[in-house]
């Protein structure tokens, strides 16, 4: 199961409240974080057990190591004295909670996690020894989630080694929380697309409400029902796998009242028969029916999205394209039908490419999201070339036979040229982001591989989806124009918007290269568009013109994996001079009970440049927010940044915008991806 990619959490200065005792300084937090050592005069060569003490308010909840389908476990960033060291983090016995048909493994209640601190024995009696830790959490509601983090101390001073007894009690209470270690190995088999765990477990010994929490990722689908039996000394648990495999399986056994066991498995023959075993939670639900429900829901989003990326003004070029085709079928009913289905598998099949590259990266471990290619100087390179070629092709300057570029005006292999088209068309709309689409992707960040690219070809669909209608309803085909000498003049027509994209890519590239940008583009340009009038004009083969494009992407290729790339993004020329957005500056105003304005934006994202020129940098939004006393902070995604990945990832988005508003002592409000003046003045109302 492709879980929520992790998020980014807040790290801010360190504050004591008491000397062993620390916390975020004034930032709301829905679990709120705590330090405690059970001694804090150990002698040297102890080991000291500090607890990282975890408090969600009513409705919240945290996560456990594994913390299932979502969320992000608790990390633990340590900055110790030389020869001090800590161990591994222990974690309390957790809870299941199923939102949406997605599994999270979770606390609901007060806990600690436990971490062993060794301390060297060439420290010596009255030296002061600082444990210092950066940590990090999400705090979850059943609609929401945010992050949390803080930085912690505890200051020890080493002496004898005492332990206050209330301290010893306490901490006793946390380690009998902890699940123990199971003295047998376990053994598991697979039989189809379920997987049965065999643990060993006394036949005298009561046992009910049984879960098999795994460490191992990927072998169990979490949200899948569990069920469990017992024979002889044996207790078997079965659930269903998610990806097959034969190494070993870890995981913590849950029963009776919060209990458990370490479990470690190893492939092996698992007993069969044997009496039920109730299993923990309510099962009446079926989650494979909850995630079935959900993801037709999802789907239905994706479609939606797609059908209203063609408003957008990124796919205005290629629809005009497109229409040329459909004017030229004219009435001929099953070319119109088989140019459509072209066009709709070009978009399709592109859309899948894309989502299951960006799948298979974040995968990988990379902080990637839509439109993920358009923050590669070389992609956006070899785009502007290709761009030209259109622009060049449309204004008459070639005609490439060997190529269909989705114009049917004066070759035959219209099917092909369909195809391209829908390929085109899928490209250029990456940079924009309509109602409905982020939230269809950024759930399907969650789904399984299969049905998250569903989810990609769903919206592929909804993109295809108008010329599809005018295809295959003759009454909407016959409202279309008739085919005559109108079509040429609107094909050198929509050479313009073409070379408009054009200029944008250039500046894009610039945007990312800095003036190399403008150079290595610009002699890009020229060079081909040089070849492609002088090949024309001289007859030469068209494979001419694919030689000459392929050379120069070459050396464009060759010429910016030399460059230094700039880290730094241009000033972004706002109204509200944002600050740049980080989750220190943000978790400062929010303590500071400041109302914060939060906004995501790309130089390639078209969807927020038109909402920064209608609603954000406007007069009327400058003074609401001055007046109000309202901050703003924004995030540059134009290049890859796994810090913004990982915060937009917490929202259940996959890209830019994502628009958030902060009012003092209150959670976020999401804003709608389409913006208007009315909509930021209301919030300083």
């Amino acid at each position: 199961m492709m879980k929520l990619s992790a998020f980014l959490f807040l790290c801010v200065g360190l504050f004591l409240l008491e000397p062993v005792h620390a916390q975020l300084p004034g930032a709301p937090q829905n679990v709120r974080a705590t330090i405690e050592a059970e001694t804090t005069t150990p002698a040297p060569g102890d080991t000291v057990t500090v607890a990282i003490i975890m408090d969600p308010k009513p409705g919240w909840h945290d996560y456990w190591l594994n913390p299932g389908d979502a969320g992000t476990p608790l990390e633990l960033e340590w900055t110790l004295p030389e020869g001090v060291s800590a161990g591994p983090i222990r974690a309390p016995v957790p809870e299941t909670l199923v939102i949406g048909g997605f599994m999270n493994h979770i606390y609901r209640q007060k806990h600690a996690f436990l971490v062993d601190i060794k301390l060297p024995p060439k420290l010596q009696p009255s030296q002061k020894v600082d444990l210092k830790v950066d940590a990090r959490w999400s705090a979850c509601s059943d609609e929401i989630c945010v992050p949390e983090g803080g930085s912690f101390v505890v200051p020890l001073t080493l002496r004898g080694g005492d332990i206050p007894e209330a301290q010893r009690e306490k901490f006793d209470m946390w380690r009998a929380a902890l699940p123990v270690p199971l003295d047998r190995q376990a053994v598991y088999a697979i039989n189809g697309t379920e997987i049965s765990l065999a643990i060993a477990f006394p036949q005298s010994a009561d046992v009910k409400d049984v879960w098999f929490f795994p460490m191992t990722e990927n072998m169990f689908r979490y949200a899948a029902k569990q069920s469990a039996r017992r024979t002889g000394n044996w207790l078997i648990v079965s659930g269903e796998i998610d990806k097959r495999g034969s190494g070993p399986i870890g995981g913590v056994l849950r029963f009776g009242d919060a209990q458990g066991l370490i479990v470690s498995a190893s492939p092996g023959s698992v007993p069969s028969g044997g009496t039920a075993v109730s299993v923990f939670g309510d099962t009446s639900t079926a989650p494979n029916s909850a995630v079935s429900g959900n993801l037709f829901w999802i789907l239905g989003l994706s479609v939606l999205g797609g059908l209203i990326l063609n408003l957008m003004p990124c796919v205005f070029p290629i629809l005009g394209l497109k229409a040329i085709a459909i004017a030229k079928s004219g009435g001929d009913e099953w070319r119109a039908r088989k140019d459509a289905l072209a066009y709709t598998a070009g978009i399709v099949l592109s859309c899948l490419a894309l989502g299951a590259t960006m799948l298979a990266l974040r995968a990988a471990g990379e902080e990637v999201g839509w439109a993920f290619q358009l923050q590669d100087p070389n992609i956006i390179f070899l785009l502007l070339l290709l761009m030209t070629a259109i622009t060049a092709n449309l204004s008459g300057l070639f005609n490439l036979s060997n190529i269909g570029l989705g114009d049917n005006l004066t070759r035959q292999n219209g099917i092909s040229g369909s195809f391209w088209t829908g390929v085109l068309a899928a490209v250029v709309a990456t940079p924009c982001t309509g109602p409905f689409m982020a939230a269809a992707i950024g759930a399907a960040l969650l789904l399984p591989f299969g049905q998250a690219l569903l989810i990609f070809a769903g919206l592929g669909f909804g993109l295809a989806l108008p010329f599809l209608l005018i295809a295959f309803i003759p009454a909407v085909r016959a409202m279309m124009p008739k085919p005559g000498a109108w079509m040429e003049k609107f094909r050198k027509w929509m050479a313009v918007p073409m070379a408009l994209t054009t200029f944008a890519l250039l500046w894009l590239l610039a945007q990312l290269l800095g003036m190399a940008g403008y150079l290595i583009g610009g002699v890009g340009v020229a060079f081909l568009v040089t070849g492609i009038v002088a090949i024309s004009r001289y007859k030469i083969s068209t494979y001419a013109i694919i030689g000459l494009a392929g050379f120069i992407c070459v050396s464009g290729v060759l010429a910016i994996g030399k460059l230094d790339v700039p880290t730094a993004i241009a000033d972004s020329g706002s109204k509200l001079d944002p600050e740049r957005f980080s989750l220190e500056k943000l978790a400062v105003y929010r303590a500071g009970n400041r109302p914060v304005f939060l906004y995501f934006t790309a130089d390639w994202c078209v969807t927020c440049k038109v909402n920064e020129a209608t609603a954000i940098n406007r007069d009327e939004t400058v003074a609401a927010f001055e007046k109000a006393g309202v901050v703003t902070l924004m995030g540059d995604y134009t290049r890859r940044d796994p810090e913004i990945a990982r915060f937009l990832s917490q929202y259940g988005r996959s890209g830019v915008p994502l628009y958030l508003y902060f009012p003092a002592k209150s959670e976020a409000i999401v804003l709608p991806q389409i913006l208007t003046v009315d909509t930021m003045l209301e919030l300083t109302q």
